[in-house]
């Protein structure tokens, strides 16, 4: 027995002796480093002056989480930084700060993913670190559900009503919300690294908080001034100030009265409270009550804002993208935002409720960026609309802050779109011209909303339209004419009203038609180069060639002058384009021997180019712009001389043969027609069109099939053609600026030589 006892001990401790070797080498591979640093929560304490923030913690019921495993962040506010904040509010210590709040102060100060000084400043990106692009990072602290009152019964819903308090969660995207995202709140940060890189400075941080000293590397209005501090669970980041989650815009704009009015425009046209099962099951587990939760949301599909003012995610297309990003939010003070309501958006409607959606739409998107606008970046960062903050930093921002999701700035002035402002406004905001409005808002919208452009607009109104057979279908999304008791809907309809309503506006850098009491020539269409048909004016009156063909003229009544031009408004119809043909335009002009135009149409009457029962012109194609130079009967009568067209005798005298039967001389008045016909261009006496001054004619060179080219000077009233021989041509400008069919005729004093 004695023996086997022996055994045994020897045995034991020569398993304790192997044991303990093997449990130094775990520890040693496996265990925990010596010079690893302690939990955040140890490392505070260990530091001392984080009495208070550790109270906080402990009353939070967050000690545990910070004393294990994890990866966070901490801009941790030190004893100093809490006896500010105990002597602001007047209490003595921690023991007076309830539990919710030390859980506010701890969770907004937690921020997920270690972040020291080298990488602070980085956006982390789904591809990795992009430098220098972040000022913000996601906390702990997030809203959850809470209480809400409906404030006005969203349109086309009966549930929830307005007055109903509800249980509520805050839209986590903009345009709704995803379950499983609790919208945590972001926390703003100032680094030398983000403000230079940005073309910032220390004037733009100084801008919200005036009071506190920029150093480099602030977080909202208080500083870092021990950064980097190491734990095993993150980087603690001290802060000499105690920092409270910072209002979401929703919730500051909500804060003050003095923007309840704009306010309003929010809750009652685009707040929208959407019943949601997740959220709903959500807030019955964690209170064990009956009822349904909602999601309040700021989107409209038809009609969509900016963003929702209660989202803290940005806008979520990479997971961190609130990291680099972040909205802005411009609010009018209720006496400005009034006064421009009434006298503008309220010019021809009784109340907001009447105004179509669209136009509020446009006017919240004015007020709203979806990127930060800094302080000094003002005229450089475009809203929604894409239009610069037209406001000035220092006299027009009577408030300002930095939101959880952004930038707030209280303004005593309204932000007016461009497309209010310029003469796209007038049509666009009077129901009375709402045909208009929604022709120019398939092409020209963009062109004449742009203030940097003047043009002109005529004002023709829905009666007007209606009266001679135009109308829209919103059950087909297209104009409709009726003419005889037959209704065309869109096709030629469409075409037909698109090419009255680019009629309409005229691109007058100069203010060219801000008089209209004499008589001219202007081009209409968007001015862009791409051409356009021309009308004429005289004394007060509008006319095209359609108004000429039926002997009538439209009437300018009235006018408004914009920011980018003058609007006239009009009665007696509307400007007309013609359906003739341009050789019934020059028929009209040669009807006896002694009409301007008579010894031209004759050759052209009997060419082989010429339908004389239509008056079509072979070669001129429709649609597409002309300029016929029509020779004087004199000038015909020297190209007959010239022989350049075909005659006959009559002793020595040269008489015009208008009928030739040789082939030869009708290619005579065929390649002579053709070389007085421009392709592409139509050019008026008003000097816009004189560079290039080459255009192509109807005419090609019979060696290379290219177009023959002559060059064309305009001139204000008159000018002069060049043939490819330099011979002068003038414009006679008594028998010019003949209106035709997307075609001009002018006479000129001599006749264009191809040879």
């Amino acid at each position: 027995m004695y023996k086997f006892i022996r055994n045994l001990f020897y045995l034991s401790v020569l398993l304790f002796a192997f044991t303990s070797c093997r449990k130094k080498a775990y520890d040693d591979f496996y265990g925990r480093p010596a010079s690893l640093a302690p939990p955040i929560y140890q490392v505070l304490q260990a530091r001392g002056n984080f009495t208070n923030l550790l109270a906080c913690i402990d009353k939070a019921g967050m000690a545990d989480q910070l004393k294990t495993a994890g990866y966070w962040t901490m801009f941790a506010p030190n004893d100093d930084a809490f006896k500010k904040y105990f002597a602001l509010r007047g209490i003595s210590g921690v023991a007076q700060i309830d539990a919710a709040t030390a859980t506010q102060i701890v969770s907004y100060s937690l921020v997920y993913n270690a972040a020291a000084t080298d990488h602070i400043s980085d956006y982390q990106s789904p591809t990795g670190y992009i430098t220098n692009q972040a000022f913000k990072r996601r906390t702990s602290y997030h809203g959850g559900i809470y209480t809400d009152t409906v404030l006005f019964t969203a349109q086309g819903k009966t549930d929830p009503v307005g007055g109903q308090v509800i249980n509520a969660v805050a839209a986590n995207r903009n345009n709704g919300y995803q379950y499983g995202d609790f919208n945590n709140k972001y926390i703003t940060y100032f680094t030398n690294a983000y403000l230079s890189t940005h073309g910032l400075s220390a004037t733009d941080y100084n801008y919200f908080y005036p009071n506190t000293t920029y150093t480099g590397f602030n977080v909202v209005d208080g500083a870092v001034v021990n950064a980097d501090i190491s734990a095993e669970n993150g980087i603690i980041h001290e802060i000499n100030s105690v920092i409270l989650p910072l209002k979401n815009l929703e919730k500051y704009l909500a804060s003050n009265a003095n923007y309840s009015h704009f306010k309003q425009i929010f809750d009652k046209y685009f707040v929208q409270y959407q019943q949601d099962v997740n959220v709903t099951h959500q807030y019955q587990v964690l209170t064990g009550k009956p009822g349904v939760a909602y999601v309040k949301t700021y989107f409209n599909a038809t009609n969509p804002i900016g963003y929702s003012l209660n989202n803290e995610n940005y806008l979520k297309v990479a997971d961190n993208d609130g990291q680099a990003y972040g909205y802005t939010l411009f609010a009018p003070t209720n006496a400005q935002l009034d006064a421009y309501i009434n006298s503008v958006i309220l010019e021809h409607y009784s109340s907001l409720d009447k105004v179509p959606l669209n136009i509020i739409q446009d006017f919240l998107n004015a007020h709203m960026y979806t990127v930060p606008v800094w302080p000094t970046k003002f005229s450089a960062t475009v809203n929604i609309l894409g239009e610069p903050a037209k406001f000035d930093a220092t006299k027009d921002v009577v408030d300002k802050y930095v939101g959880s999701n952004g930038f707030f700035y209280g303004v005593n002035k309204v932000q007016a779109p461009n497309v209010f402002s310029t003469v796209f406004g007038r049509p666009y905001l009077d129901p009375n011209y709402s045909l208009m409005t929604i022709a120019l808002n398939s092409n020209l919208r963009y062109t004449i909303a742009n203030p940097n452009f003047k043009f002109t607009i005529f004002m023709v109104s829905d009666a007007t339209f209606r009266a001679l057979g135009y109308d829209y279908s919103t059950a087909n999304s297209a104009f409709t004419y009726t003419s005889a008791g037959v209704t065309t809907i869109g096709g030629t309809a469409n075409t037909n009203f698109y090419r009255i309503i680019n009629m309409l506006v005229a691109s007058t850098p100069n203010n060219e038609l801000n008089d209209l009491s004499g008589s001219g020539i202007f081009e209409t269409g968007p001015g862009d180069g791409t051409g356009g048909e021309y009308l004429k004016y005289n004394a007060n009156t509008i006319f095209g060639a359609g108004n000429v063909d039926a002997g009538q003229t439209v009437s300018v009544v009235s006018s408004v002058t914009t920011t980018n031009g003058k609007a006239y408004y009009t009665t007696g119809g509307f400007p007309l384009y013609s359906v003739l043909n341009v050789g019934q335009h020059i028929a009209k002009n040669a009807t006896t021997t002694t009409s301007p135009f008579y010894n031209y149409y004759q050759y052209l009457l009997n060419s082989q180019l010429y339908t004389s029962a239509t008056g079509a012109i072979t070669g001129i194609q429709p649609g597409i712009f002309y300029t016929v130079l029509v020779p004087s009967n004199a000038a015909i009568q020297a190209a007959v001389n010239a022989g350049l067209l075909p005659y006959t005798l009559s002793g020595t005298t040269r008489v015009p043969n208008y009928k030739p039967t040789l082939q030869t001389d009708i290619d005579l008045v065929t390649k002579f027609i053709q070389y007085h016909i421009i392709k592409g261009t139509t050019i008026v006496t008003d000097g816009k069109k004189s560079s290039p001054p080459s255009y192509p004619t109807l005419l090609n060179d019979s060696n290379s099939g290219n177009p023959l080219y002559i060059q064309a000077f305009s001139s204000l009233g008159g000018g002069y053609l060049l043939d490819n021989q330099g011979r002068r041509s003038n414009i006679v400008p008594a028998n010019s600026n003949v209106l035709s069919n997307y075609t001009v005729i002018h006479q000129i004093d001599n006749y264009l030589t191809y040879n």
